[in-house]
């Protein structure tokens, strides 16, 4: 289904013209939405920290938590306290939940567990944004929020929008949900403050990201083996574009013997796994790797990344949060 989905996204797929009577139903349904918070039918609730959402236009993976990760690092070097709420894609969650360091990505998302072990940054996952962002200023000293994801969720006023765009495979056939992959027109774009491109070729206005790949790491890590770079490996990947990672792996001069692509969050059976790493190393992203902690076996192994960014975006960025930190705080002493 994933590769159907792809072809009809991507590939200009005569599908989507079946497809086409539902994105006008997708269209009328959020123009409705969106409509109703400028009106101030809805109204949206406004924090007393700076608020930053990073998000996309686009349905599928396009380096929102290797972004999310750089911010968090590039704001603590600055002295700022940031905290991350997320949506938890994919979990059930009832009321608000605290993500902490090993916590299964079963029951917080893959996205939250993975920053979380990453960073140990204050994070809380919530099926409302609002009511996660609220129990995060709670329950932490937090002087700035991240929302990872969310650019569509109104509900939560925002201070600062980043949105990220694949480099490789931009706005594909630039149709909205589901006949193409777009969450909202191109006409969006114009309202973000920055457009983060992952991988590039960079078009106006936009800021390239590039991801920069470290040694691999045992998903176990328990240090038992040492990975023999002549081995010819089982790469896997369930992410947006797994094709990405298969393309840097091969970069970066694997051997690769088999290559299997998952659905965008899949969870993994551990016998599934056993069975397709049988006599080769398994290789698999950071993201999922999250996944397989609790039975993964010696030889599993997952590739860490971590995003640069410009000199020029880390000024422009923390310019503009420093202007608004100092309104807030004026706001909040009545001047």
């Amino acid at each position: 289904m994933q590769q159907l989905i792809h072809r009809i996204w991507y590939q200009n797929h005569w599908a989507k013209w079946l497809l086409l009577p539902l994105s006008w139903l997708f269209a009328l349904l959020s123009t409705t939405r969106r409509l109703l918070f400028r009106f101030n039918i809805k109204h949206a609730s406004h924090l007393p920290v700076p608020v930053i959402v990073v998000g996309n236009i686009t349905a599928g993976g396009s380096g929102k938590t290797p972004t999310v990760i750089y911010l968090i690092e590039l704001l603590r070097q600055q002295g700022y306290r940031p905290g991350v709420i997320s949506r938890g894609y994919g979990v059930d969650i009832q009321g608000c939940l605290v993500v902490s360091t090993g916590a299964k990505a079963s029951d917080v998302g893959d996205e939250p567990a993975m920053i979380v072990a990453r960073t140990q940054v204050p994070m809380v996952v919530g099926a409302k944004r609002v009511d996660a962002a609220n129990f995060l200023l709670a329950n932490f000293d937090v002087d700035v929020i991240i929302c990872d994801d969310g650019l569509q969720h109104y509900a939560l006023a925002r201070d600062i929008e980043i949105a990220l765009v694949d480099g490789d495979r931009r706005y594909g056939n630039q149709w909205l949900l589901p006949a193409g992959p777009l969450r909202e027109g191109l006409w969006r774009l114009n309202s973000v403050d920055f457009v983060i491109n992952n991988g590039g070729p960079v078009h106006t206005n936009e800021v390239l990201m590039s991801l920069t790949p470290a040694p691999l790491v045992q998903v176990d890590n328990t240090l038992t083996e040492k990975f023999d770079s002549q081995d010819a490996i089982v790469a896997m990947a369930a992410i947006g574009n797994p094709q990405r990672f298969f393309n840097t792996m091969s970069q970066l001069g694997y051997n690769i013997a088999n290559a299997v692509e998952f659905t965008d969050h899949q969870a993994f059976e551990p016998m599934q796994l056993k069975a397709l790493s049988q006599g080769h190393p398994l290789v698999m992203t950071e993201k999922d790797a999250v996944k397989c902690r609790d039975f993964a076996q010696s030889h599993w192994w997952y590739l860490p990344v971590n995003a640069k960014l410009t000199p020029e975006f880390d000024q422009a960025f923390l310019s503009q949060l420093q202007l608004v930190a100092q309104t807030k705080k004026g706001l909040s002493h009545g001047i």
